[in-house]
């Protein structure tokens, strides 16, 4: 179910954060979570980070620790019709 608001991220002291319109999580370990959303992935990095909880049928995603950037970044797909592309 797609949350009616749009994509909201909210951090609260760089410790705590809320997502939205969360599809997937691509990837994580301790120093960074890789979320594909409605608006491509995003990519949280710093120490000691974990999903405090995840409802895909929601889109909804908490995540806490210590967080050094968040970053949208492409998607893999993309990146790979790219790399395609480069290597024709």
């Amino acid at each position: 179910m797609e949350d009616k608001r749009g994509h909201i991220v909210q951090m609260i002291d760089r410790k705590l954060m809320y997502v939205t319109d969360v599809k997937d999580v691509d990837s994580f370990n301790l120093n960074e979570i890789l979320l594909e959303t409605g608006q491509g992935m995003i990519q949280v990095k710093g120490n000691d980070i974990h999903v405090k909880r995840l409802n895909l049928e929601k889109g909804e995603a908490d995540i806490e620790g210590k967080f050094d950037s968040v970053i949208y970044t492409v998607s893999r797909k993309n990146n790979e019709s790219v790399l395609k592309r480069l290597f024709k």
